[in-house]
């Protein structure tokens, strides 16, 4: 019997006011296959066809995952892999002329091969939207890259960088050389094609001639759904395989239903409270501190996260493998209240805390923030902002808001947010020192010793930033019991669903 398609069943019920169109069944007589409903966090309104600019839905990136290849992966353990890229290898001892040797039998969907020219333009286009996409790939001067061959590239870098292959993972696709204007998908060279797609669900088939291992799904449907209830509830109808990121109460509610699985992805979530340090009362060490030892963390995670997660010791990147083993803050009332003092606010402190609703469990963290933060003298009135409006005219403007972190590694997100001249430097972190320390350390060829610096550099900005990490929630899907191989790594790992299977 065939399936319904995802957008055939739901488009009427629960997106019809999103203006879907288009999809439904196949044609009569189609040889289907396996095929794996996903309804993924989006709103239609923002769905995007240029992988290189700026992206709003989870829906598009699991798309763009699929249909584009890249040029390195991370593993599940944070961990970098090849993928065009087969190997990259520095040139001299200074770390800033890299060798990278691409595959020679990946092509696009047009039977094209894949070349260095078509990557190296890539790259270029990818770092020419950096207003849109937040500096992503600054670190190389493109302009002195140059192919190497038909499948080498010789890539440049402004200063010392010994993370290339991290620079290079999860988000650099790669679209043929001269795809100027991506308003509509050009051909890629991922595990699938695209057989149709308009703003709501686009219907992938699997690519025979991709050169990477088969399996997985014939067929993937991505859905884009903005309601993490709708998306549980189409996985429980059996109208969906997977729902992607959904509550810890909805992953509760279904817990022990033989028709659902919960799949955990360990510390996909991430709620840091952000304090501008160029900002009154933040502009204070000792409020900083005060803040962060005025939390109850475990009462935050059991309620927020229900469980599913654990305290945080202010890391902003507690999943890299280098990353220090702290232990979690523990609260201290009594000291909070001394600090305060000492900074002068012993009559109290009065704050705004924004947040948005677009994240389960964001709202009552911020909640239950402002009850725990009055306890040490800091008195907090929460202002819940709409999703459509947060992003600009909460984020990076306010001084004190909760944020959604996940899928940056901590040496990308120091370029974008904590160097001096980053471009998102949301908190005002400024160290002449830590950014020297920084510097130093990407010029260290020395895994060991270069992670030793990273987890000090690390430390030294949970001790002293304007990031509190409370707490680490997992990332939660639910899928039908037929689903198996859905990643559940780190960061942009969770995009890698390639291998995932459904049966029945």
């Amino acid at each position: 019997m065939r399936r319904r398609s995802l957008l055939a069943a739901l488009c009427a019920a629960t997106l019809a006011a999103s203006g879907c169109s288009g999809g439904g069944d196949a044609p009569a007589g189609a040889d289907q296959g396996s095929t794996l409903r996903y309804a993924a966090v989006g709103a239609p309104a923002a769905t995007t066809n240029d992988p290189h600019g700026r992206v709003g839905n989870e829906a598009d990136y699991l798309r763009f995952a699929m249909l584009y290849d890249v040029l390195t992966v991370l593993d599940e353990r944070g961990g970098v892999g090849p993928r065009l890229a087969e190997s990259w290898e520095p040139e001299g001892e200074d770390l800033t002329h890299w060798h990278v040797a691409l595959r020679e039998d990946a092509a696009f969907s047009d039977g094209t091969p894949v070349t260095a020219d078509d990557v190296l333009f890539s790259l270029r286009r990818i770092q020419g939207k950096g207003a849109e996409n937040n500096g992503r790939l600054s670190m190389f001067d493109l302009e002195a890259s140059a192919a190497s061959g038909e499948h080498g590239l010789d890539l440049v870098t402004h200063q010392p960088y010994a993370e290339v292959g991290a620079a290079l993972a999860s988000l650099t696709f790669v679209v043929p050389e001269g795809s100027d204007d991506i308003t509509e998908p050009v051909p890629g060279s991922g595990p699938y094609v695209l057989d149709r797609a308009d703003d709501t669900t686009a219907v992938l088939s699997r690519n025979a001639d991709w050169w990477g291992p088969a399996g997985g799904a014939d067929r993937l449907e991505v859905t884009a759904m903005p309601d993490p209830a709708a998306r549980a509830a189409a996985v429980a109808s059996g109208q969906a395989d997977v729902a992607g990121s959904v509550a810890p109460s909805t992953a509760e509610q279904y817990a022990g239903d033989g028709d659902v699985e919960v799949v955990t992805r360990p510390g996909g979530v991430n709620y840091p409270l952000v304090m501008d340090l160029e900002t009154e009362p933040f502009d204070d060490p000792a409020v900083r501190e005060a803040v962060k030892l005025a939390l109850d963390r475990e009462a935050l995670v059991d309620t927020v996260f229900l469980g599913y997660g654990e305290p945080g010791a202010d890391l902003v990147a507690p999943s890299e493998p280098f990353a220090p083993q702290a232990e979690p803050v523990a609260r201290d009332l009594e000291r909070a209240r001394a600090l305060l003092e000492e900074a002068g606010h012993g009559d109290g402190v009065s704050l705004t805390l924004h947040a948005t609703n677009s994240y389960p469990g964001m709202e009552e963290a911020a909640v239950l923030v402002s009850e725990q933060l009055s306890e040490a003298g800091i008195e907090v009135t929460v202002e819940v902002g709409p999703p459509d409006t947060y992003w600009t005219e909460v984020w990076n403007v306010e001084p004190f808001y909760l944020n959604s972190l996940g899928g940056n590694g901590f040496v990308d997100f120091s370029r974008m947010a904590l160097l001096a001249d980053g471009p998102i430097n949301e908190t005002g972190w400024n160290d002449g020192e830590w950014d020297a320390d920084f510097h130093r350390a990407l010029a260290t060829a020395d895994e060991g010793e270069r992670h030793a610096l990273l987890a000090d550099l690390q430390q030294r900005l949970a001790d002293d930033g304007g990031y509190v990490v409370w707490g680490l929630g997992d990332g939660i899907d639910l899928t039908a019991s037929g689903v198996t191989g859905l990643p559940t790594g780190p960061g942009f790992h969770r995009l890698r669903i390639e291998e995932a299977e459904v049966s029945g």
